[in-house]
């Protein structure tokens, strides 16, 4: 599914020779993709992938989060370069990722995919991170100016919420959570690739 993406990403910057606008002309398959990915939750779930259900579930709500609440939401941010950062950092993680879990059940994986898995994520994770960071932060004085989201008092329900604190807090909260996945998928790369029997704790 994300080679379609990849592939309409190339075409666009091929015929237009800017990112400008690439958000937008992709926006619908994005947003299909990425929704969908709520079912790989389950999948965990019930086995069909061996990945922790508590590490697809930040991944896919923190993804779901960026898709629907920041780049839907905020339309002057899509331009941003940041959002091609963690656009072609999610892609080509997916690619990768997909061709592995495929070969695997096919049992016949090829050592490039399976190399591929556990090494482009060193690099990917950070820029796709970086991506989400910096496109948050292009948000906020968007958020503040506008009060989007927010709920003021007084109201009948007597509660308050304010969006922009709201995504003041879910950009510090990456600091304990990247490093958890990232050293988990650390873990899994020494196990898989050079033979380490690594005993974790359980999620």
């Amino acid at each position: 599914m994300w080679l379609v993406l990849a592939i309409a990403m190339v075409r666009f910057y091929m015929e237009k020779g800017t990112h400008k606008g690439l958000y937008k002309s992709i926006q619908k398959t994005l947003k299909f993709f990425q929704t969908f990915a709520l079912l790989e939750i389950v999948h965990c779930l019930i086995g069909i992938v061996p990945t922790s259900v508590i590490v697809a579930g930040v991944q896919v709500s923190s993804r779901i989060f960026m898709v629907w609440l920041i780049t839907h939401s905020i339309k002057p941010i899509q331009n941003e370069e940041s959002v091609v950062l963690f656009l072609v950092a999610w892609t080509v993680t997916e690619i990768t990722r997909y061709s592995f879990y495929t070969f695997s059940l096919l049992d016949h994986l090829p050592y490039f995919i399976k190399w591929a898995r556990y090494n482009f994520f060193i690099i990917l994770y950070p820029v796709g991170v970086a991506g989400e960071l910096l496109t948050i932060y292009a948000a906020l004085p968007y958020v503040k100016k506008t009060g989007m989201f927010s709920i003021r008092l007084p109201n009948k329900y007597n509660v308050s919420f304010d969006y922009y604190y709201f995504l003041l807090i879910t950009m510090a909260s990456y600091i304990p959570l990247f490093p958890q996945l990232y050293f988990h998928m650390l873990r899994q790369r020494r196990k898989v690739l050079h033979g380490e029997v690594i005993v974790e704790k359980d999620d």
